[in-house]
């Protein structure tokens, strides 16, 4: 099991030192208590994770294209094939959760680059975030704790969570009004935050991406809702790879002047210029037990050069906190 390493544990620390920025009339929560919050609302399955614990494992390959060379040096975008440990998953810490449930949709990527280095990307299936701070995401964890008496989520609570935090709003409302996918391999997946491309000469290029089916994208309609099973994502995963490489192009906008680089709830206008970045392969699919993205902790602030993080707030605390996640796991709690 790969263990927790020196830049991760540097990059949460840079990560908390720039958290210290924000506002100081709205106190931001810390690492610890926001995995804290998240074991309140879900439990916990000692040696899980506490987010995303429902989730399989994948194998595949990414090509980069030239297009991408021109904005990053990255060695992701060489245009040789780069293997990929992937993982695909559920939102939240329910390992029970239904695949039918109306909650976001993970594709989690380590890129294996030579000479031992690696690069993550984690991504959603809505294109944007439901909070612009940790505190927000820390009150919807508190708002979704179950009632003792109920076992369920107090509605009052929730009702008010909703009026006090106008930017979990637009993320609840897109899943709300899309069904989801009737595969993993039917889903366009967004990074939501903004990064930064970095090219030979040192230019830097504001950018957001997301990863489109080559399939199509295919939600399930409200009959198959209705009568889809509670695990069908798996299998159909698995299946599918079976029968050949399920495949995405990497789609990459380009920010321009004005374009909010800090807050993963609002998108960016649907006319910014955008190029193919390369495509990604997903080749063979599994149960996650055992497997290769088992143990990966999928940090999106480990990156390689040529890529780098925006000061999203959101963005940094992921480091800090994946780190406390991932540490309980690796001590069996």
């Amino acid at each position: 099991m790969r263990l927790f390493s020196v830049r991760s544990a540097l990059t949460a620390s840079f990560a908390l030192s720039s958290l210290s920025g924000l506002a100081a009339d709205v106190p931001q929560p810390d690492a610890p208590e926001v995995v804290g919050a998240i074991e309140g609302s879900f439990g916990v399955t000692p040696g899980a994770r506490r987010n995303h614990i429902k989730g399989s494992c994948a194998l595949g390959e990414f090509v980069g294209s030239r297009e991408a060379a021109r904005y990053s040096r990255s060695p992701l975008f060489s245009g040789k094939g780069v293997p990929v440990v992937a993982r695909f998953s559920l939102s939240g810490g329910n390992p029970k959760a239904p695949d039918t449930a109306r909650s976001g949709r993970g594709m989690a990527l380590e890129f294996r680059l030579p000479k031992g280095k690696v690069h993550h990307i984690t991504m959603l299936n809505t294109p944007v975030f439901g909070a612009a701070q940790p505190r927000t995401f820390l009150d919807l964890m508190h708002a979704l704790r179950p009632d003792p008496t109920t076992g369920k989520p107090d509605p009052e609570k929730l009702k008010a969570f909703k009026a006090s935090h106008p930017d979990s709003l637009a993320q609840a409302e897109y899943l709300a009004s899309h069904n989801p996918p009737a595969s993993y391999a039917n889903s366009t997946y967004w990074g939501i935050h903004t990064f930064r491309f970095i090219d030979r000469k040192g230019r830097v290029t504001p950018v957001r991406w997301r990863f489109v089916p080559q399939d199509g994208e295919l939600p399930l309609g409200d009959a198959a809702l209705k009568a889809a099973g509670t695990d069908f994502l798996e299998q159909a995963l698995i299946a599918r790879t079976a029968q050949g490489a399920a495949r995405w192009d990497m789609l990459v906008s380009v920010g321009q002047p004005g374009d909010p680089d800090d807050d993963p709830t609002v998108a960016w206008p649907a006319e910014r210029p955008e190029f193919r970045a390369g495509t990604l392969s997903i080749v063979q699919a599994m149960p996650q037990t055992g497997a290769a993205c088992e143990p990966i902790n999928f940090d999106p602030l480990v990156m390689a050069d040529g890529i780098a993080p925006s000061q999203d707030p959101i963005l940094l605390f992921r480091s800090p906190a994946y780190a406390v996640s991932f540490a309980k796991r690796l001590s069996g709690q």
